[in-house]
């Protein structure tokens, strides 16, 4: 098995997988050849089905948008999640501080210490359902700071079928954009 190492002032060995199924070994500078060796084959299963799935999810996944496309998703976000936001933010009893839309690709929203709420424009390919999850969710994080009981309750309390609109988001997105209502 091919993997790539990265040597640093860690404790100890982790393996990561990447997007492309790539597998990057990173280790502490004192690690030898032959206990990197031990850890990857310690795992050999769990690399190899995790970089299976994830050349799976990558040649399921729709093509990479345009730089049009992206302009674009990001229109339509910042029309459509404003009204959302607002419309979630009264029915919650919070107040976000700012609403801003980004290129991320490994989270769909977040929340600042300062309540300001960012959400990635590739939500916008997802069902209205799935969006409002997400905003739910970050709102949350205005009265809860963390992922613990009570921030799961409050979510759960304001969207009970929270947990279904979710798992929307671990299916391929759709190639175009939801309309706005």
């Amino acid at each position: 098995m091919d993997y790539a190492v990265v040597h640093s002032g860690r404790r100890t060995i982790a393996i990561q997988i990447q997007r492309d199924g790539r597998v990057v070994v990173r280790a502490p500078y004192a690690a030898t050849a032959e206990d990197i060796r031990r850890v990857v084959d310690s795992h050999r299963d769990w690399v190899e089905k995790t970089v299976r799935r994830q050349q799976e999810q990558l040649a399921a996944s729709p093509p990479e948008p345009t730089a049009q496309e992206m302009q674009e998703l990001a229109r339509q976000g910042r029309e459509y999640l404003p009204r959302r936001v607002a419309y979630w933010a009264a029915r919650m009893d919070v107040m976000p501080t700012g609403l801003h839309i980004t290129a991320a690709r490994t989270r769909w929203g977040s929340c600042s210490g300062k309540n300001s709420l960012c959400f990635s424009l590739f939500l916008m390919r997802y069902p209205p359902e799935a969006i409002d999850a997400v905003v739910v969710h970050e709102l949350a994080h205005i009265r809860h700071k963390n992922h613990g009981p009570d921030f799961y309750r409050f979510v759960e309390k304001t969207l009970p079928d929270y947990r279904q609109r979710i798992a929307l988001l671990k299916q391929p997105p759709a190639i175009k954009v939801p309309e706005p209502k």
